[in-house]
Order: C-alpha cells, then structure tokens, then sequence
C-alpha cells in the first residue's frame, strides 16, 4: 500500500477536483492508487465539482450579521435561485458568515477556516456541497467592518430568511452616545447604502484612476460648448461636484430627508444621540453584481 502523502492528496484534488478531505479518504480506501481513487470519488459523487466550476453562478445569497462592535457581510453564488431557496444551502450560507465573523472577514481566512462538525475547510465544504448538490458554487466575497466604541449596523434588503437576501449592508458609525439610538440611525444609513449605490465613503476615498477619467469626460464635454478655458475649467469643477453626489456616500442626498446630504444627518444626530457622530465606513454587497457581464464576456 502506497503511503497516503500530502503531495499524493493533492496531486488527487487537482485532478478530481474533490475536497482534500474526501481525496484522503478514497486513497485510504483504495490503497493509494490514483485512478482508483479517482473512481471512487465519482461513484460518491464527489469528483464533478471541477466539471461544473466554469458556469457561471450570479444567483444564490448574501448573508450579514453584526454582534455589536463588529460585523461581516457575505457573497455566496449558486447557479440559479432554486437553489438559494433550499433550506441546506440557506444554513450552509449562515453557518459560512458565523465563521466569517470569527476571522473579522478576512476571505482567504474565512476558506482556510474550519467549518464546523465536519473535518473539512470551509473551502472543501463548498466544493463538497457542489458535488452534493450539483451545480457550480463560488463563495464570491466577505468582508468585515469594526469599530472600538460605537455600533455596526447592518440591514438586508429583499430577505430571503433571518440574516439571508439579494443586498447585504453594513455601517460603522463611531461614538460614546447612545448605543440604541445610534443603532437606529446605522439602520436608516444602511436602508439608504441599499438603495443609492455610493462607492466610496469620502470625496478623498475616491479613486484616483476613477477622479481622471470622469474628468477627462467633463472636460470634453465642456469644450464641445466652445467656451474658453478658465470657464470650462469651472463648469467642469461644477459637475465634478455632482459626481460626487452620485457616488461618495457623505456627499449623498439623504433618501429618507431629500434636504439632507448624509454628511449632515450624521452631524445633526450627534445632539440627539449625546456625542459627536462619525461614519467610518459601509459595505454594499449585491447578490451577483458583475458576474452576468464577466459570464457573457467569457
């Protein structure tokens, strides 16, 4: 009998691709022997996860939950929402954001980590789900937000289940003020997020690369006006600043008080919540957002 090596295991996961797991097991049964492991797998069902691995997966769940100080937000794809509706992958979803949350949502982390009650990374249990279930899985993104004093909020926009849906939001606000009413006001901000799509948190957050092209677009368009250059210099500047409404959230016409930019509301709030207000950061994940476009282009 062959000795079952790290090298051996995975020289079998890269050609089934199975868990590393299941590809210790079926050289243990099979004495070591790749072709046969590589059989057994497929009798169990377990080697067609790297066949189904170039679909495209843009349906499935974003899961989110915050404790407090801290929350994390997740993107997990399936093929087609049939799936995102199935009870197994809705608790695989929240079991894999519970282990998100441990690792402050680190993604390489988070596949590292262990999932719970079955021996296997949380990266092996998904190539094992899609084995089980039979259609093309990507855990897609995770990330995390935290804050020393204050609350991270968060909100799920079409709920599919408890923690569960199609747009997961999280809001760090920092402050000593009270925790319920700054809790409530993270809330109002994450309905907000959810619906207006900022992309930065500052006009300094701002993507450089992002700033120039927009402003090569303005410029064009003020010169096609033929006005000279120190007023095209202004209107450019002008509509630079309606970018900005657009995209950098503090910059934002609140959606539930259209006199309001985000900014103020969070300066205003201070009085009643007992302390100064700060917004430190959001996360927006939208389920599937970029992956049609990326699967058409392929």
């Amino acid at each position: 009998m062959a000795e079952i090596t790290a090298a051996l295991v995975k020289e079998l996961r890269e050609v089934s691709g199975a868990g590393m797991m299941d590809c210790k097991k079926a050289l243990q049964e099979t004495g070591g022997d790749i072709e046969q492991a590589q059989d057994w797998l497929r009798k169990k069902g377990l080697a067609t996860a790297a066949k189904k691995s170039g679909r495209a997966a843009s349906e499935g769940l974003v899961g989110m939950i915050t404790d407090g100080k801290s929350g994390v937000a997740v993107e997990l794809n399936s093929e087609t929402d049939f799936v995102a509706r199935n009870e197994g992958f809705q608790a695989f979803v929240r079991n894999v954001t519970k282990v998100a949350m441990a690792v402050g949502g680190d993604l390489d982390k988070l596949k590292a980590a262990d999932y719970p009650g079955t021996g296997r990374t949380v990266d092996e249990e998904l190539t094992h789900n899609i084995a089980t279930i039979g259609e093309n899985m990507n855990l897609r993104r995770s990330a995390g937000l935290s804050v020393s004093k204050g609350v991270v909020a968060g909100y799920i926009h079409n709920k599919l289940a408890d923690d569960l849906g199609k747009i997961g939001v999280l809001v760090a606000l920092e402050s000593d003020g009270d925790a319920g009413k700054l809790e409530a006001l993270g809330k109002q901000i994450a309905m907000h997020v959810a619906a207006a799509r900022p992309q930065w948190l500052s006009t300094e957050e701002v993507d450089t690369a992002a700033l120039d092209r927009e402003r090569d677009v303005l410029s064009e368009q003020a010169r096609a006006s033929g006005k000279p250059e120190e007023i095209i210099a202004k209107m450019v500047e002008g509509r630079l600043r309606k970018y900005y409404e657009e995209v950098v959230l503090l910059e934002q016409v609140f959606v539930m008080d259209t006199d309001k930019k985000i900014a103020k509301v969070v300066d205003e709030a201070a009085k009643d919540i007992g302390a100064p207000v700060k917004l430190s950061g959001f996360v927006r994940f939208e389920l599937g957002e970029g992956v049609e476009k990326a699967a058409e282009e392929d």
